[in-house]
């Protein structure tokens, strides 16, 4: 049988332009980039930051599903989940990793010494390992000096403090000594009670010294993520609640001097830009910090506990 040249013409123009079709795929799969999000627990402060850094990527030009590809994974506050999805990102070569939280850093960061890794909401980053050439990220550092002194404010006849915290967090444990050395300056005292999972929250906050006169809650992913419990608890007992940031007041704390997550994951955000575009590299990159932090009340609790709120503290609300 003889095949008619324009039979072989056509043949070849649409393998041509399958291969053509084929290569501006592969092209294409490469310059879309992929960022793995892994994140340790889900609760206001964490979610935001997360929102935070993908808002400000879409405005840097960076669409998910379009030239970016974010594979997002939580572990629910599972430490062997947790590893998992850090080495899946790992083994599945991503362009970039946001490790939200202390613990989630520290489950990636020894993973890699190729792919750039950015952490946030991490409080002490050098104090808890977080140093690598292609490490860099932003810290949520809070005013504990201030957030103390917030009860002093509040509350002037109060003497005795306990501070609530997971004994697993170092981030926690570095806040509780540095509360317990804003409190000696005020002429107070502080207890800790630790717990090392959420079933145990109820029991310790339903038993705690009758002498207590407030609760300090640090930054602790574990506590934060239980507040409308602690909260629940404590107010029953009329114990007002002194948080670290804005979303544990929402959720029952009386107060705080906090700072703002999404801003924090928006600058974030950035960093990762900058990496991405190969303009930095993350040994080059300082890890950056929020200083500006907010005074937020909980009116509702405020009334049921019937705590006067001072003067110096309602012209701060005013401004």
């Amino acid at each position: 049988m003889k095949i008619k040249k324009w039979h072989i013409a056509l043949i070849l123009i649409s393998l041509c332009s399958f291969i053509l079709i084929f290569s501006l795929n592969i092209k294409s799969n490469k310059s879309k980039k992929e960022i793995g999000i892994i994140q340790i627990i889900e609760h206001d402060c964490l979610d935001e930051a997360r929102k935070g850094f993908i808002d400000r990527l879409l405005e840097l030009g960076y669409k998910d599903g379009e030239n970016l590809k974010i594979d997002y994974q939580n572990a629910q506050g599972d430490q062997s989940v947790l590893n998992s999805i850090a080495n899946n990102f790992v083994q599945g070569k991503k362009d970039l990793i946001l490790a939200i939280s202390t613990p989630a850093a520290q489950a990636v960061i020894n993973l890699t010494k190729d792919i750039p890794i950015l952490f946030t909401a991490v409080t002490e980053p050098k104090f808890c390992g977080l140093v690598a050439p292609n490490v860099t990220g932003t810290s949520d550092m809070v005013p504990v000096e201030k957030q103390i002194g917030l009860i002093k404010q509040l509350l002037p006849d109060a003497k005795k403090i306990a501070v609530l915290y997971c004994s697993n967090e170092i981030n926690s444990k570095i806040q509780a000594e540095m509360a317990a050395n804003a409190a000696n300056k005020l002429g107070m005292e502080t207890k800790n009670y630790t717990i090392s999972n959420s079933n145990e929250l109820q029991q310790v906050v339903e038993y705690m010294d009758k002498s207590i006169d407030a609760i300090f809650v640090p930054t602790d992913n574990l506590v934060v993520s239980c507040m409308p419990i602690v909260s629940k608890i404590a107010t029953s007992h009329r114990i007002p609640i002194i948080c670290s940031e804005v979303a544990s007041v929402k959720n029952g704390a009386v107060a705080t001097y906090g700072m703002d997550y999404y801003e924090l994951g928006r600058i974030t955000a950035r960093q990762a830009a900058d990496i991405l575009e190969g303009k930095k590299k993350p040994e080059n990159m300082p890890i950056e910090y929020l200083k500006d932090t907010k005074l937020t009340l909980n009116y509702e609790i405020i009334e049921k506990l019937k705590i006067k709120i001072p003067e110096e503290l309602k012209g701060l609300l005013k401004n």
